[in-house]
């Protein structure tokens, strides 16, 4: 079994920063590409961008609506994605939800986390 679990959700002020990461873990479990989707209340879950867990020399890629707000890196520790968002507006409000694409030894292994609510106020 993997799970995948965010953190660092919360509420802030519009114009504000907060952090979110994500970690997958379990057993042989190895990450190829991690992502970020978000889904704001009676909206569809849309991809907030993607980066390889694989590859160092890949970028992230991201929705037009975030470019140049929100950065996803690789963390040290293995399986590790952050988010970093900054100049946060009302309409970044959304559940923001983990995903991964990887194996568990020899199996593929495709996991969502639960979500972290993200609150931005006007």
């Amino acid at each position: 079994q993997g799970n995948l679990e965010e953190s660092g959700g919360g509420l802030v002020e519009a114009g504000g920063s907060l952090n979110l990461s994500c970690v997958a873990s379990g057993s042989l479990v190895s990450a190829w590409s991690m992502d970020w989707y978000r889904q704001a209340p009676g909206k569809q879950r849309e991809l907030v961008g993607s980066i390889s867990t694989r590859s160092t020399h890949t970028d992230p890629t991201y929705a037009e609506s975030v470019k140049g707000r929100f950065t996803i890196s690789r963390a040290n520790a293995k399986n590790t994605i952050l988010l970093q968002m900054k100049d946060l507006k009302p309409e970044d409000t959304a559940v923001y939800f983990c995903h991964m694409d990887g194996s568990r030894g020899l199996a593929t292994l495709e996991l969502w986390g639960q979500g972290t609510l993200v609150i931005v106020s006007a």
